[in-house]
């Protein structure tokens, strides 16, 4: 019995948010039973495009393409402001491709080699901070580069120059001011050296998934239809890499899942469903904020989804609410727990820091957010 509860104790601390979201559905059935209409609660779109960027993206991610990519923007006679411009502008930029997630577990493990190798560890929580929050804020400009927008995309039926337009600006804004952050640091010579040269693992295999991520991007965009790429991509990793299904986060996927009944079941209930709707009213953006610090901005997108046709309001709302707390957005966590495998670690020193950096970026884009609103 107790080898049974200590499981049950680890599962839901490695998927805290799945849980969570397991018991709101189970809950949710008492205002809707089981029925034929549970299906239409469920976004497949969203659930198959997930699954299909997640293998590719694993597969990148194996094949080497973005340690090559570091080792030679970093390699040789740099200045510690370029070094770390480089190190925060990585995570910032490949995220939008790959995903917030997948960004910071590459490249904040990177950066805790090169600090290491150039003997300016005491600028680790700086750096690890500051890759956190690129991120995070990178992820948002594209509607791959986050599970949040990829379902807001495909929820409200959005086009390019839709999304492009909400979230360049505040994107710009970003990018500006991690540039000035990572700068403020002293302008000293250093030499990078790696003694272990990345290298692609199989030139074949990144053109395959460079085929595949291309007709991800196809199917976001709804050039290519959902089924015919799912069928694609299973077949690709059947006939030439089935390790990739192990890749796949699928505790990602059944949170997905289980927050679809849930919002399906509760906005299925007419009184609940108009007194939410009716507290949003006019406030859409904060609501996905507060929500997004305290449940995660992923569940968050998906639950106030249902109650609301603003989507601008739920767009800005999560995106910017991933800042904040650890948990707005659950990459952070991948941040933390990186960290904390470092040498010499220091979790309140990080926590405050971390804290300090979010509440600043907080401010700034909301007051971004805002002034365009008006």
């Amino acid at each position: 019995m107790e080898e049974k509860g200590s499981g049950v104790l680890r599962f839901w601390k490695k998927e805290p948010v799945l849980c969570i979201a397991a018991v709101c559905a189970l809950a949710s059935v008492a205002l809707n039973p089981p029925s034929a209409a549970y299906l239409n609660y469920i976004d497949w779109r969203v659930i198959a495009l997930l699954f299909c960027l997640m293998s590719v993206v694993a597969g990148l991610q194996e094949c080497g393409v973005f340690a090559v990519l570091a080792q030679r923007l970093l390699a040789g006679e740099r200045r510690m402001r370029f070094v770390t411009l480089v190190l925060v502008m990585l995570p910032f930029f490949v995220s939008m491709l790959v995903t917030n997630d997948v960004a910071l577990i590459t490249f904040v493990p990177f950066a805790v080699l090169v600090l290491g190798l150039i003997g300016r560890m005491e600028r680790l929580i700086y750096i690890v901070v500051l890759q956190t929050i690129a991120a995070n804020l990178g992820s948002m400009a594209t509607p791959v580069g986050n599970p949040q927008n990829l379902y807001l995309y495909a929820t409200y039926e959005l086009t390019a120059g839709q999304f492009f337009a909400v979230m360049l600006p505040l994107s710009l804004v970003s990018l500006a001011g991690l540039a000035a952050a990572a700068l403020c640091v002293k302008p000293e010579g250093i030499r990078v050296v790696f003694a272990d040269q990345a290298h692609i693992q199989s030139r074949g295999r990144l053109g395959l998934m460079a085929v595949l991520f291309l007709l991800c991007l196809l199917s976001v965009f709804r050039v290519l239809p959902y089924p015919a790429l799912l069928a694609v991509v299973l077949a690709a990793m059947l006939l030439f890499d089935r390790s990739l299904f192990r890749r796949v986060d699928y505790g990602l996927l059944a949170t997905f899942f289980c927050f679809f009944l849930f919002a399906g079941n509760v906005g299925a209930c007419p009184p609940i469903h108009d007194a939410i709707a009716a507290l949003m009213e006019g406030r859409v953006a904060l609501a996905a904020g507060l929500s997004s610090q305290v449940i995660s901005n992923v569940p968050a997108a998906v639950l106030l989804s249902g109650f609301t046709a603003d989507w601008r309001g739920l767009l800005i709302g999560t995106n910017v609410g991933g800042l904040g707390t650890p948990i707005a957005s659950l990459a952070s966590l991948i941040s933390l727990k990186s960290y904390l495998k470092a040498p010499g670690a220091r979790p309140g020193r990080y926590l405050l820091v971390f804290t300090a950096a979010n509440l600043v970026g907080l401010a700034v884009l909301g007051l971004t957010a805002f002034l365009l609103s008006g």
